[in-house]
This record gives structure tokens, sequence and C-alpha cells, in this order.
């Protein structure tokens, strides 16, 4: 009989959990973290703890910037059909619809996804759109760093830039993504449930921020197995941590699976950068998460390892599974 160490333990509850969430009920209440406030540090790890998501209300990021980035999108997303697929691959700038990724999983959206590092110098007819989005990525990804840092500092982690360098190195792996949803005129689909526009998932790198319009929409799953919508709010950034986040925690941060219903009414406009490491670094628990006597849950890998097999999967699929040291944890 294999007896599991009491993080391995609620490690496969969550695992569990994720795999059987409930239908959605009322909106969530989201911690609200001010970085003024000399505690938000606390506050920010005791969210990553408990939900693995939480949004920062007070930040350094004009909301000019949020704004104009969000009208070039839709302006480049009114253009006709032709003219968005010349931002098709094998442009730096991709642009997609209704398929999301290659593994069959579709949505009512469509999209923008680049590389955030470096940003693309070039996309047909979007040279303004590139400039508001060169100038967006640069002030998020200080504001991904200074969550990073907050944290560290909160766990003690020596040196307090040993998570935001992995952000802020000259070959980080990070992404940037613009969602439009268009109103659903369809609401409920033939079975009867909601029409997705965007699975449910969660993100494989370090940390994700995102900022939506003032439209609903994005759901979270929390750690009873229950689905809650999110309140909008145009002004904060929502925060997510990562898988990558999760196995440098040692479980104690939980990557948060979330999803987009479609409205039939109102359109949805998200901008999302994901904070990744380099394609080289190695992603294991921090020793200075590990307790005395506490053993590591993860097998240690590659990004590159990790987000070649993230990608092969399903959105919904449980990526973490195969690089957990005890792989039986999700079916207890």
């Amino acid at each position: 009989m294999v007896v599991l160490s009491q993080p391995a333990l609620d490690l496969a509850k969550y695992s569990l959990l994720r795999a059987t969430c409930k239908p959605a009920a009322a909106a969530a209440n989201i911690p609200a973290i001010d970085l003024a406030d000399p505690d938000a540090k606390s506050h920010i790890v005791k969210a990553c703890e408990e939900i693995g998501f939480f949004k920062v209300v007070s930040h350094q990021v004009p909301i000019e910037l949020m704004t104009k980035l969000e009208d070039e999108a839709l302006r480049f997303f009114s253009l006709s059909q032709a003219e968005k697929d010349k931002a098709r691959p094998p442009y730096p700038l991709g642009y997609g619809s209704k398929n999301i990724g290659p593994n069959g999983d579709k949505g009512w959206i469509e999209y923008l996804l680049l590389n955030a590092n470096p940003l693309p110098l070039f996309v047909p007819n979007s040279e303004s759109l590139i400039a508001a989005v060169k100038e967006y990525v640069t002030a998020v990804k200080k504001l991904s760093c200074e969550v990073a840092e907050l944290i560290a500092e909160e766990l003690k982690i020596e040196p307090r830039n040993t998570i935001s360098k992995l952000l802020n190195e000259e070959k980080s792996d990070c992404c940037f993504r613009v969602n439009r949803y268009p109103p659903c005129p369809e609401l409920q689909a033939v079975d009867g449930k909601s029409m997705i526009g965007f699975g449910e998932h969660t993100d494989p790198q370090i940390i994700s921020l995102l900022r939506s319009n003032n439209s609903t929409g994005l759901q979270i799953c929390l750690r009873d197995g229950e689905w809650v919508s999110v309140p909008p709010d145009a002004a904060a950034f929502f925060v997510n941590v990562g898988d990558a986040l999760q196995v440098m925690s040692n479980g104690r941060f939980r990557s948060v699976k979330h999803k987009v219903v479609a409205d039939s009414n109102n359109e949805r406009v998200s901008m999302i950068y994901f904070g990744g490491p380099a394609l080289s670094e190695k992603i294991a628990p921090l020793p200075q998460i590990l307790g005395d006597g506490e053993e590591s849950l993860y097998k240690e890998f590659y990004w590159r390892e990790y987000k070649t097999a993230a990608y092969k999967t399903k959105l919904a699929d449980y990526r973490l599974g195969p690089f957990e040291k005890n792989q039986n944890l999700e079916r207890l």
C-alpha cells in the first residue's frame, strides 16, 4: 500500500475535481489586490493557493494603452475575411477562427496569436495594431514581473527575481493573444448546453495576465469543483497561475481551469499575456518551497518538453499528469 504525503493527497483531490467540475453557478467573489497595499504580497500568495486566480485593481498600466489596443484589435477584426487571412501563419502574427489549436477543439471565436519575445515587426495592413501591441506588452510584462517578485518575497525565495527573471530574460518564451467572441445567435446548443467560446483548459506557462472589455463569459473552476462566472472589470488585470508555476510551487499554487461561454447579445474582447520561461529552462519545484522532508511531486523537465506535450493534447486534458512522480494521483 502506498502512503501519500499531505501535499500529494491535496493534489490528488484537486486533480479529481478538475475532471468533475460542476455546472456554473453565481458570480465568483474574485480577490481584488491593490499593489500599493503593504500586504499585497500575502494576499497574492493566498489567492494563488486558494483559487489560482485574482485581479489586480491598482497597477501602472495606463487605461489608455488598454483601450487603444482594444480599438486597434477591433479595427483588425472588422476587416474583410480576405484581408484577415493575410495574417494567417507563416506571418509572425497568426490569425485564426473557430479552430483552437491543432487537435480538434473548436470555439465561437476569432483571434490573433503572436510571439511576444520578440514582437513581430510586420503584419499586413496592421502597422498601427503592432505598434499598440508593442507598447501594451512592454507594460504588461513589467506588471507580470512585479507580481512574480511579490510572490517570491512573500515565500522568502532568494533572490527576489528568481521567478521574474524567467519571464524577463532574452530568450523567454512569452506569447500574446487577442480574442474576439462575437455575439452568438444561438446561445443554447442542441444538447442544451451553452455555446462555448473557448473550451475549459489551464494555461501551460508560469503566469497569465488577462484584460477584457466589460463583457461576461469568463468562468473559472474552484477547488470544490464548482464553475463560477467572473464579473467583468475593464480597468483590472486578471492573473492566472499557470501549470509551470504549479510545479515550481510543488502544488502549493494551483493552475486554475477556466473557459469562456458565448453571449447571445454582447461582443467580448480579451487580451492575454502569457509569461513563459526560455525553451531550454528546467522546471521543477523550487528548493526554497520544499519543507523539511517534503518530496517533489513532479519530475524535472525542460519547458520545451512540457510545451510540446501540452500542445499535442486537447484543451480539457490534464496536461501535468504525465509529469507527476505518482501518475496515479489524478485517479484517486
